[in-house]
């Protein structure tokens, strides 16, 4: 059976400050970070989560993500690329992504990271209008975010800005101008997603007021138009591309591949083969750093994905995609066939929520737009 593609995940969690709307796992960084430490505990995570595999390594893509990673330095970003670079082996073509803030102090860093082996950068912007950024508690400002873009521009070769709307007291126009400058900076990728209410945050304790639902739509058409004239591709629920640069570690999560995670409250998933068939399980770490600088208490959960599960599963990643996925990455990916689920895939296609699936598992245009209704019909 045709083994899935296998990405790294890598997770530091702290942050200048915890942000009202973020469920991440991340934490208030007190200085100084224990840099040296953290690097020290990646190395051994990795090289713990290695062992789980039965055979060797073969990596398709890594992300360093948060948290705000790039409040670490670059030497200490490439000493964890290096450690990564002599596990498992990083070929000149692997997709390397750094998430950064756009505070000016990191901006002297961007060069660092890109010395130390990153070739993609993500920098989480948010919004152009200071209003806005300081509602969502910020640390930077409108210049702070064009600066940074331009000068990581001037650097990297493949860029991403993630950006949100739907925002607190946020009107169309001023959603559409947010993204109209973003479009300016010319990032190959752009992440633009609607502001979301996570339970265990801030906002979800005390909402703030946020735009109606007739606004949000209007926001969202006007604006998948707007990227759509200036070239960018959707090709997932909020993911947005010019030509060859979606995020190779994202299609990857979401065409069900393999990845490992290492870090304070990574999660990994992992495929075995054997000749009975395949096993997926999945683990993740402990969310708090000093509980998981100490090996003892490092791992927090291992649990094998129950075959009832594995459908619904698989439905959930590779249904974000527009284009769907092939017919057949059902068998390889879960090891299900198609008659297994084939009453299901019928009633969805009734409804009017998925293509025709002799070759492609494709969610319709209503598809999309009612997703967890299709996701339901899998569980």
């Amino acid at each position: 059976m045709k083994r899935p593609p296998l990405s790294l995940y890598i997770h530091i969690p702290w942050c200048v400050r915890k942000c009202p709307y973020c469920d991440f796992n991340s934490h208030a960084a007190k200085q100084p970070l224990p840099e040296q430490e953290y690097v020290n505990a990646l190395r051994d995570d990795l090289a713990d989560e290695l062992r789980l595999l039965d055979q060797a390594p073969n990596l398709h893509s890594i992300f360093i993500g948060g948290g705000t990673p790039s409040l670490f330095s670059a030497e200490s970003i490439a000493a964890i690329l290096e450690d990564v670079d002599r596990q498992m082996g990083i070929a000149s073509t692997t997709e390397v992504t750094l998430e950064a803030n756009p505070g000016t102090f990191e901006q002297e860093r961007f060069k660092g990271f890109k010395k130390a082996g990153v070739n993609r950068l993500s920098i989480g912007i948010q919004s152009f209008n200071d209003a806005h950024l300081q509602r969502l508690g910020r640390i930077h400002s409108s210049e702070n975010a064009i600066n940074a873009a331009t000068y990581a521009r001037t650097i990297f070769d493949n860029i991403n800005l993630d950006l949100m709307h739907g925002l607190p007291e946020q009107t169309t126009d001023q959603a559409l101008a947010d993204l109209q400058q973003a479009i300016a900076l010319e990032p190959d990728h752009l992440s633009w997603y609607q502001l979301t209410l996570e339970p265990n945050t801030e906002f979800h304790a005390r909402p703030p007021t946020l735009p109606l639902d007739e606004a949000l739509w209007e926001i969202q058409e006007f604006g998948q138009a707007l990227l759509a004239e200036s070239g960018y591709q959707q090709y997932e629920i909020s993911a947005y591309a010019r030509a060859n640069k979606r995020s190779q570690h994202n299609v990857n999560y979401w065409q069900f591949g393999d990845y490992l995670g290492i870090g304070a409250g990574a999660h990994g998933k992992v495929t075995q083969t054997s000749p009975h068939g395949l096993s997926i399980s999945r683990h993740h770490k402990s969310r708090q750093p000093k509980a998981y600088l100490n090996p003892m208490t490092r791992i927090a959960e291992r649990t094998q994905v129950e075959a009832s599960d594995l459908a619904f599963e698989f439905m959930l990643n590779t249904l974000r995609l527009h284009e769907g996925v092939p017919t057949q990455l059902l068998l390889e990916r879960t090891g299900l066939s198609l008659d297994a689920i084939e009453s299901r895939l019928k009633m969805a296609q009734a409804k009017g929520l998925l293509h025709p699936y002799d070759t492609q598992l494709k969610p319709t245009q209503q598809g999309r737009l009612f997703l967890n209704d299709l996701l339901e019909m899998f569980l």
